[in-house]
C-alpha cells in the first residue's frame, strides 16, 4: 500500500513539475517576444517637438476643410499630455493656400483642421509603428481622422530634399494606412492596410489590402502595423487584427508618420471634432 502511494505521490510531482516547466517556458516565450523590440523613437507629447514633427498643409481627396499651421484657430494643441488635432467650423468662409499635387489651390472654406507629419524628422525603414489615440465625440458624417505612414520620398508639399521626387503611390512613396475611420460608414469601425501601387504615379488599389476593425473610437487604443518577415501585420491593443500577405517587401523605403483630422463631405458638422493621441512610437526588432 505504501508503494503505492509513493508511486502516486512521484507521478503527481512529476506532472506538477511538467506543468510549472509548461507555462515558465509560455511566459519565457511571450518575454522573447516582447524582448525582440526595441524603442528608437517616442514622443509622449509634454510639448510640441519641432524636432519630431512639423505642419503639413496640402490639398489631397478633394477635402472640404483647410489644413492650418501652428495651431491656429486651435486646431492643433499639446494640453495634459495628449495632443489634439481639431476640425473647427469657423461658421464663415475664409481663403485658404493649400495646393493639391498639380498646384490648383484650395477654395475658400468655413472649415480648418491640423495635420501634423514626422517627415524629415522622423523617419523609419520597416519596423513597428504604434500610436495610442481616441476619437472625442459621437462619429458623424464626414468625419475621417487617420493616422499612417507615407515613403519619405513623397513629392507632394512639403518638398524639403532633393530626394522628394517619388509621386505617389512609386516605391519611395508608398503608403500604409494604420487607422482610418470613415464617418459616412460604421459608428465604431475603422480601416487598416495598405494601398497597392498599380505601377503608376496616382493609381493606387485603395481597397484590396484593407480591412474593417470594430471598436470604440471614443476610448483609448493602440492601433499598430509591424513588418514580420514578409508580412505587414496590422493589431489593435496588441492583438493582429489583420495581415497584408507577401506584402512587407513592397515598402522598404524609410517611411515618415502622419496624424490628421479630415472633413470629406458637405454633411454638416455638428459640434467638436478632436482626434487626441497620447503617444507615437517607432520601435526596431532585434535579431
Amino acid at each position: 500500500m505504501k508503494k503505492k502511494i509513493i508511486i502516486a505521490l512521484i507521478i503527481c510531482i512529476a506532472g506538477y513539475a511538467l506543468i510549472v516547466s509548461t507555462a515558465n517556458n509560455s511566459v519565457n516565450q511571450i518575454n522573447d517576444t516582447n524582448e525582440l523590440w526595441e524603442v528608437d523613437f517616442i514622443d509622449n507629447f509634454e510639448s510640441f517637438n519641432s524636432d519630431n514633427w512639423q505642419d503639413q498643409r496640402i490639398w489631397v481627396n478633394n477635402e472640404k476643410q483647410c489644413y492650418v499651421p501652428n495651431g491656429e484657430y486651435n486646431t492643433r494643441e499639446v494640453s495634459e499630455g495628449t495632443l489634439k488635432i481639431r476640425v473647427v467650423n469657423l461658421e464663415e468662409k475664409v481663403e485658404c493656400d493649400n495646393l493639391d499635387k498639380f498646384g490648383k489651390q484650395h477654395p475658400e472654406t468655413q472649415y480648418v483642421a491640423g495635420r501634423v507629419a514626422s517627415k524629415n524628422r522622423k523617419e523609419f525603414v520597416k519596423g513597428k509603428w504604434t500610436a495610442r489615440l481616441r476619437i472625442q465625440g459621437e462619429s458623424q458624417l464626414s468625419m475621417f481622422p487617420a493616422w499612417w505612414i507615407l515613403g519619405a520620398q513623397n513629392n507632394e508639399s512639403p518638398v524639403q530634399e532633393e530626394n522628394e521626387n517619388v509621386c505617389w503611390p512609386m516605391t519611395g512613396s508608398g503608403e500604409i494606412d494604420i487607422f482610418e475611420h470613415h464617418g459616412d460608414y460604421e459608428k465604431d469601425h475603422y480601416t487598416t492596410g495598405a494601398i497597392k501601387n498599380l505601377g503608376d504615379c496616382d493609381k493606387g488599389d485603395w481597397w484590396s489590402l484593407r480591412s474593417g476593425v470594430t471598436t470604440v473610437l471614443n476610448e483609448f487604443n493602440d492601433y499598430s502595423v509591424e513588418w514580420e518577415e514578409s508580412d505587414l501585420v496590422y493589431r489593435l491593443n496588441g492583438d493582429e487584427v489583420y495581415r497584408n500577405i507577401d506584402q512587407g517587401d513592397e515598402y522598404p523605403e524609410a517611411m515618415f508618420a502622419i496624424l490628421n483630422f479630415a472633413k470629406i463631405t458637405d454633411s454638416p458638422m455638428i459640434g467638436e471634432w478632436v482626434m487626441e493621441v497620447d503617444w507615437v512610437k517607432h520601435e526596431f526588432k532585434k535579431y
